[in-house]
C-alpha cells in the first residue's frame, strides 16, 4: 500500500532521557469522496474544505479553520473537515480542540484511518500514550506496511516504556523506508536512552546526512557530544536545532545545562525557567534547574528541583550522585548516604565514590 502524505511537525517529549528528542507526524487526509466531490461548483461544503487546505499549506491556521468551520456548516458529517480543521488546531498549539476534532471525524466516519492516526498523535503530545496506542492499535491491519504509522508505532511504546516492541517498530519503519530521517533519529534517541551511544551515533550521523537541517537530529547530535564532553561543540548543534524550533522546552533546557557545563550559569537561568514554564512535566529541565542552584552554592534550592526530577523520572543521569550532594551540603549525610547507595545501585560511578568517601 502507498505511504500517507506527510506533513512534518515539531518536535515533543517521550521518556526518559529522549524525551528531548522525538520527532512526530500529522496527516491529511483526502478521500477520493471529496475529490469528486469538489468537481460540483455548487457543493459550498467543497469549496471551503478547498480554500482551507490552501491556508494549511500557507501555514494561515486561522484562516484554514475559519474555512474548515464554514465547510463543517454547510455539511455537519464532513469528515474530512473535521479532521483538517484538527490538523489546524493542533498545528496552532490548541492540543484540546485538535483531540475534540479528531474525535467528532472519528463519529462521523468509524473507519477514517487517518483520524484515528492523528488523533493518537494529540493524544501522545497531552500524556494518553494509552489512548494513543489504542487508536494506532485500531488502524494497524490497515497501515502495517506504512513506515510513518510504524515510526509512531515506535514512539508510543517508547512513552509506554515497552522499549523492545519501540525497537521492532523503528527497525520496520526504517526496512520500509531506509531514508525516513523521523525513524532514524527516534531510534537515535532509543538507542541513547539505553546507553548504546555507537548506535545512537550512527542513526544520528544518517539522519543528518539526509536532512542537515533536522533539528530533532541536531539537538541529539549535541547530547551525543555533551556526552562525550565536548560542550562548545554541543552548543553549537542545539543552538541550530533552536534557530529552527526556537521555542521547545528541551532543546532550551539542553542549552541551559550546556551553559552551566561551560560556566556560564547567569546565561543558563532565563532557558531553564522558561523551558520548566513550557512543560513543567520535564524531569531533565528540573534536574538542568538544581544543578544551578548547585552552582550558586545554594543546595538548600536545588533539593527540591532533584526531588521533583525523581519524582518525574529516576532514570535521569546521576541524579542520585546529585541529591545526595544536595543533601550533603545542607547537612543531612544519612539522606545523603541513602541516595548515593541508590544510585550505585544503579550503576553510578560517582555515587559510588562519594559512598566510598563519606559513608563508610
Amino acid at each position: 500500500m502507498n505511504d500517507f502524505g506527510v506533513l512534518r511537525l515539531g518536535l515533543t517529549k517521550v521518556s526518559n532521557l529522549s524525551r528531548r528528542l522525538f520527532v512526530w507526524l500529522v496527516l491529511i487526509h483526502y478521500s477520493s469522496f471529496l475529490i469528486i466531490g469538489c468537481v460540483n461548483d455548487t457543493d459550498e461544503a467543497a469549496q471551503f474544505f478547498l480554500k482551507g487546505n490552501v491556508q494549511l499549506q500557507k501555514r494561515e491556521y486561522k484562516e484554514a479553520i475559519r474555512y474548515y468551520s464554514e465547510a463543517i456548516a454547510k455539511k455537519p458529517d464532513f469528515a474530512d473537515a473535521y479532521n483538517n480543521r484538527g490538523l489546524a488546531k493542533f498545528r496552532n498549539d490548541d492540543r484540546e480542540g485538535a483531540l475534540a476534532d479528531y474525535t467528532r471525524a472519528i463519529d462521523a466516519d468509524p473507519d477514517f484511518g487517518t483520524a484515528y492516526f492523528n488523533r493518537a498523535e494529540v493524544r501522545l503530545e497531552t500524556g494518553d500514550a494509552s489512548g494513543s496506542l489504542a487508536d494506532l492499535e485500531r488502524i494497524g491491519k490497515q497501515y502495517e506496511d506504512s513506515t510513518f504509522y510504524q515510526t509512531r508505532l515506535g514512539d508510543t511504546f517508547v512513552r509506554l516504556t515497552n522499549l523492545s516492541k519501540a525497537q521492532t517498530a523503528y527497525d520496520r519503519a526504517l526496512q520500509l523506508k531506509p531514508d525516513n530521517v523521523e525513524a532514524l533519529t527516534n531510534r537515535g534517541a532509543l538507542y541513547y536512552s539505553q546507553k548504546d551511544y555507537k548506535s545512537a551515533e550512527a542513526d544520528i550521523k544518517q539522519a543528518l546526512a539526509l536532512n542537515p537541517n533536522q533539528d530533532a537530529a541536531l539537538n541529539n547530535q549535541s547530547l551525543l557530544l555533551a556526552h562525550a564532553g565536548k560542550y562548545t561543540a554541543a552548543l553549537t548543534y542545539v543552538e541550530r536545532a533552536l534557530a529552527r524550533q526556537s521555542r521547545q522546552p528541551y532543546y532550551l533546557n539542553n542549552k541551559a545545562y550546556l551553559l552551566l557545563k561551560l560556566n556560564r550559569s547567569t546565561e543558563a537561568l532565563p532557558l531553564v525557567e522558561e523551558s520548566l514554564q513550557r512543560d513543567g512535566q520535564n524531569a531533565w529541565a528540573h534536574h538542568t534547574l538544581g544543578l544551578y542552584w548547585l552552582s550558586q552554592q545554594q543546595p538548600a534550592k536545588a533539593l527540591p528541583e532533584f526531588r521533583t526530577a525523581e519524582k518525574l523520572d529516576a532514570s535521569v543521569d546521576q541524579l542520585y550522585y546529585y541529591i545526595g550532594t544536595a543533601e550533603f551540603a545542607t547537612g543531612n549525610k544519612t539522606a545523603a548516604c541513602e541516595a548515593w547507595q541508590r544510585g550505585e545501585s544503579i550503576g553510578d560511578d560517582a555515587s559510588r565514590r562519594e559512598r566510598a568517601s563519606h559513608c563508610r
